[in-house]
């Protein structure tokens, strides 16, 4: 370890005591996430409390331009938490206060290391919810940090339309606040919406307020199979003209049905399948149910299944859920990479035949498909031997070309997961090579000294 490195830890040390360490281990958990990317743990690792704590490390760090890469729960999938250029983790895990909670208002300020589960059982018995959920039991900040969203985000939005205002340690060590409780504002820019999606590349967030949602005094569920996936998507596509309100809307294609039933014990049909949520009042849930029901109908759905039955739904849902591990155990040994495009409804069936016709053209071993239908989100999934040079060249060219058809339809390169180590290279392609400058202005105007997550989003 070179001198300065040590002289900054040397301070860490003395700001945090036992919460700061560099041991081998502790490092190398902080330096690899649920993505393929390579383990690269940091130099040492910062067990924070409070905003002002991160404020101070930020301080001591800057001024030496010494790398800080902020760690939540470590769920990412671009590689978003490994320090490539090594320096500070800061550990955001023991910050789990939920600081303030407003029935009234509907919305509650929480530590950045609040999960999103634990918000769910605090807020359990006030008639609130958050409802973003990514799958993964991820943190707030986290969450915030890469504009999570998942299954409940045709009805809900992510994160950017569910988090009213940011408290941020800048690298500099200032400590700022993005905006107020309101619900509206028209006061200067948006830094609330600057710092959601920033993947930790601007700065540490501490704090963060959301707006939470009433629970509905019913909630149903329902599952119908399609022969075709374009009927599925067409079906989707009607529906959603007509007004009917989802809560989820799920498409899963018949080798992913196929997976689920072997890990999950169950016996779906298997074809390309719709799993569904409605929420509302008990009349409208089952009118909205039923009136889908019916368009299915019109376009080939069968073995259609609707219930209300609180353990049926979450049978179903918890099936959903176990999707990624349900691949993973349909090619042991190997690795499960998802691709993650999302394009306009009107494109997505095409968009997903021609990717789906690429791949039978092009790869011999399993992949699946896993869709968020109702925005135009979609995920085929590939199982990959990780010492096969021959099924990475063949993976990176089709996504190559998948994510070239995605930006070709009005699409991005990301519709979740965010852009991290894996889709650097596309970010000019999706905003022009002047919108991507704009974009390096802005981190250069925050982060002088480049100690925010250097390499992620951008090249350097």
């Amino acid at each position: 370890m070179n001198r300065p490195a040590k002289n900054v830890i040397d301070q860490l040390s003395r700001l945090l005591g036992k919460r700061c360490t560099a041991n081998r281990v502790v490092c190398e958990q902080h330096g690899r996430d649920e993505s393929r990317h390579e383990v690269a743990p940091p130099d040492v690792v910062c067990f924070v409390h409070s905003p002002e704590e991160v404020a101070a490390v930020l301080k001591i760090c800057n001024r030496a331009s010494f790398p800080v890469v902020p760690f939540g729960a470590g769920t990412n999938v671009e590689g978003q938490v490994c320090a490539i250029r090594g320096g500070a983790s800061i550990d955001m895990s023991e910050m789990t206060a939920i600081t303030r909670f407003s029935q009234a208002d509907m919305d509650c300020t929480v530590q950045a290391g609040v999960t999103r589960e634990q918000l769910n059982d605090y807020l359990r018995d006030t008639g609130l919810f958050f409802p973003i959920d990514p799958g993964a039991n991820a943190t707030i900040g986290g969450m915030a940090a890469t504009n999570a969203s998942g299954t409940t985000t045709v009805a809900y939005g992510s994160m950017k339309e569910n988090v009213l205002a940011l408290r941020v340690a800048l690298p500099s060590g200032e400590l700022i606040n993005t905006a107020s409780r309101a619900r509206k504002s028209s006061a200067g820019y948006d830094l609330t919406r600057l710092f959601i999606g920033s993947e930790g590349t601007l700065g540490v967030i501490t704090e963060v307020t959301l707006r939470l949602h009433g629970r509905t005094e019913a909630v149903s569920a329902a599952r119908v199979c399609f022969g075709d996936i374009a009927e599925a998507i067409e079906t989707v596509t009607s529906a959603m003209q007509s007004g009917i309100r989802f809560a989820r809307i799920e498409l899963l294609d018949a080798t992913q049905i196929r997976a689920i039933n072997r890990y999950s014990k169950t016996d779906y049909l298997e074809q390309a399948t719709l799993f569904l949520e409605f929420h509302g009042s008990a009349s409208g849930v089952a009118e909205q149910a039923g009136l889908f029901g019916v368009i299915a109908a019109e376009f080939g759905g069968s073995d259609w299944q609707w219930t209300a039955n609180e353990n049926e739904r979450r049978q179903m849902w918890s099936a959903r859920h176990h999707a990624a591990f349900a691949t993973r155990a349909a090619r042991p040994g190997c690795i499960a990479v998802a691709t993650d495009v999302c394009v306009p409804l009107s494109h997505l069936a095409e968009c997903i035949a021609r990717t789906r016709e690429d791949i039978e053209t092009h790869w011999r071993w399993p992949f699946m498909l896993t869709a968020h239908i109702g925005d135009g989100n979609f995920h085929y999934v590939f199982l990959i031997d990780p010492d096969s040079e021959a099924e990475w060249s063949t993976y990176n060219a089709l996504y190559e070309r998948l994510v070239d058809r995605a930006l070709g339809m009005s699409g991005t390169c990301t519709g979740e997961h965010g852009i991290g180590l894996g889709k650097r290279k596309y970010l000019p392609r999706e905003f022009g090579e002047s919108g991507a400058a704009l974009m390096r202005a802005i981190k250069s105007a925050i982060d002088p000294n480049n100690i925010m997550n250097p390499g992620k989003i951008f090249e350097n």
